[in-house]
């Protein structure tokens, strides 16, 4: 059974920032200091290796109650069985990508400008990833960052949950949740830690407490 979706902390993983770590290694560690998704994210990886890692995670995500997301790849996200895709620009578009997963698949889609959040149907996509909402070095092929004002002038644009992902770190992720991301997309704050589980808990307990006070989802 696929787990419910819970935007709150999401992990992109990339084994680059891993140093010689396995990636299950870090995101069993990740969900352990409470993260509520996973996206798998390995651009460097082939089709297969993609699929087998998929297949690899899923049975301890399942039994977490933390939904696997395939970034980019429809495909495998389908082969694998996970919740859904996350779309790129320049990926499958979200009416194909709806189409070969079901209307109850999750299917994220980032947006880099006002424009493209504008253009995203309500009806496909499920959440939107404002990437990036700070400058990064994990993502090096994007558009200027959304900066928090572009954030707060996006929510107030959209219903469609937002998840924020970019340069996102414990020392600022409350600014971002204050400023209207339902939920934190993290890449380097974790898969770069040299304790995944303390770093994934720590901006765990920011977004409970952003709930508490009755921000994000």
């Amino acid at each position: 059974m696929i787990p419910a979706l819970d935007l709150g902390l999401m992990l992109v993983t990339d084994r680059r920032l891993a140093g010689g770590r396995p990636i299950e290694e870090i995101v069993a560690a990740a969900v352990r200091g409470g993260v509520t998704a996973v996206q798998l994210r390995e651009k460097e990886a082939s089709t297969r290796e993609l699929l087998e890692t998929a297949l690899l995670l899923r049975p301890m995500l399942d039994e977490a109650g933390v939904s696997l997301i395939v970034n980019d790849r429809a495909d495998v996200a389908l082969a694998a069985g996970a919740a859904g895709a996350h779309l790129g620009q320049d990926d499958l578009p979200p009416a194909s990508a709806r189409r070969l997963l079901g209307p109850e698949a999750v299917v994220g889609l980032s947006v880099e400008t006002p424009e493209q959040a504008a253009a995203a149907d309500p009806g496909l996509v499920t959440y939107l990833g404002v990437s990036p909402v700070f400058a990064t070095l994990t993502k090096t092929d994007t558009k200027a960052p959304w900066g928090l004002d572009g954030l707060r002038r996006l929510r107030a644009r959209t219903a469609l949950p937002l998840v924020a992902v970019g340069g996102i770190h414990a020392g600022n992720a409350a600014e971002v949740l204050a400023a209207g991301a339902d939920g934190l997309a993290v890449v380097s704050a974790i898969c770069a830690a040299p304790d995944p589980e303390a770093a994934a808990r720590s901006l765990r307990g920011i977004v409970d407490a952003a709930r508490a006070a009755g921000r994000g989802r």
